[in-house]
């Protein structure tokens, strides 16, 4: 019979289940993973938050799982202020749209990585955009950037608008949600300092996501509009 491997992990989401336990979501190189830790306000429970690296050791066949061990690997990540929200916003993109038990080893150490620029008060807006981009692509719904959907070159004086489904297309009349060829030439080589790069970023992100999220709202969004 195999023997079940530790392997690294983070807690995207816990919750109470039934007297003792937690139904704990964990995130690790072999996808999102569900699982039972049993006598969870033990010891074993201060573990179950956040932003703390792991090792796991899931055990069971099923979707849901059980956690036959679960120890700290290295210093806890501490997130505060803008900096925890958007640690809250990176876990709540990946138990919307990341499926159970994918794996996407790259994706989990791009996220490791943000984590720790997160801690070290590295600018977010560009951490954010950078995790949005790469999980748009690591789930399969990237899109060319330096060129339209004819495959055109991006014109830096032209229009453009986001075909989710295809990518940018270029338009010659004025309309809701564009953008100008410049900045999306500017995104295509990751230059954060050009001018209207950060914020063109951030509503092509939201464009790309909103399909993909549903019309139901994102709880840390919120807590950003609130702080």
């Amino acid at each position: 019979m195999e023997q079940p491997v530790g392997q690294p992990a983070y807690v995207l989401h816990s919750r109470a289940y039934k007297e003792t336990s937690a139904l704990v979501d964990f995130f690790t190189p072999q996808g999102r993973m569900r699982a039972v830790l049993r006598r969870a306000r033990g010891k074993g429970g201060s573990l179950v938050r956040p932003f703390v690296p792991l090792e796991v050791e899931l055990r069971g066949r099923g979707e849901l799982k059980n956690v036959g061990r679960l120890d700290a690997d290295g210093i806890a990540t501490w997130l505060h202020g803008d900096a925890l929200f958007s640690g809250l916003y990176l876990n709540e993109l990946l138990m919307r749209l990341l499926p159970a038990e994918a794996p996407h080893p790259g994706l989990f150490e791009h996220y490791a990585m943000t984590l720790q620029a997160l801690a070290a008060g590295r600018p977010l807006e560009p951490l954010l955009r950078s995790f949005e981009w790469r999980l748009l692509d690591e789930l399969g719904y990237a899109f060319a950037l330096a060129h339209d959907i004819h495959d055109q070159p991006i014109d830096a004086g032209g229009l453009y608008r986001l075909q989710v489904d295809a990518g940018l297309e270029r338009v010659h009349l004025l309309q809701p949600g564009l953008f100008n060829g410049a900045e999306l030439l500017a995104l295509a080589a990751a230059d954060w300092q050009a001018p209207g790069a950060l914020l063109a970023a951030k509503r092509l992100m939201r464009q790309a996501l909103a399909v993909h999220l549903g019309a139901r709202p994102l709880v840390s969004r919120e807590l950003f509009r609130k702080r």
